[in-house]
């Protein structure tokens, strides 16, 4: 016999795939309902809080996602390694592109209001891992930020460049540059 949802952890990534698809304003309880096959008093339960609790979890779950796989690695494995695995969870994550960054599309509506620290925290604590990475692989304080910038708003920018043409090509080509061009100056 097939087990039934109970936990919030069983629900939270169809929830995440249902706010990367409908937004978090066109996630209405009805297709949450229907998606996760749920009533109403159910997901209730696991969300008393309702929709914002629900996102809030969402969010909870890709930090703690990122946290492991590459904020962590980007503080503790040599800066190459480090790098390189970075490049690689997030191409795998983010399916080449084609799947979007959800932290990123409730920083671009309205949705950020209600999620403002989330938002900034995911975004500060990559910054400030990958800002920690390229200091011990020998840069300077001052190019260690914006080379941190610089790679952090290519991923992103290369996430919308592949969803936006459809051409998931596009967000291999910029990690590949992101790639290479932290090879260019470690040499």
């Amino acid at each position: 016999m097939a087990r039934m949802i109970a936990e919030k952890s069983d629900i939270t990534p169809m929830l995440a795939e249902l706010f990367r698809r409908h937004g978090y304003e066109g996630a209405s309880i009805g297709i949450i309902v229907s998606a996760t096959g749920l009533g109403r008093s159910s997901l209730y339960h696991l969300f008393p809080g309702g929709k914002q609790e629900m996102a809030t979890a969402v969010l909870d779950h890709i930090a703690r996602w990122f946290d492991e796989n590459v904020f962590a690695p980007l503080r503790g494995m040599a800066p190459d390694a480090a790098l390189d695995h970075m490049f690689s969870a997030v191409s795998d994550y983010f399916r080449g592109g084609q799947r979007i960054c959800l932290v990123g599309a409730f920083a671009l509506d309205a949705t950020r209001d209600s999620f403002a620290q989330e938002i900034q925290t995911y975004f500060n604590d990559w910054l400030t891992a990958l800002e920690q990475c390229l200091r011990r692989a020998g840069h300077g304080d001052a190019q260690a930020r914006t080379e941190a910038q610089r790679i952090l708003a290519g991923i992103q920018g290369g996430i919308v460049l592949a969803r936006a043409t459809g051409e998931e090509q596009r967000f291999h080509a910029v990690i590949a540059d992101l790639r290479a061009a932290q090879s260019q100056i470690a040499k």
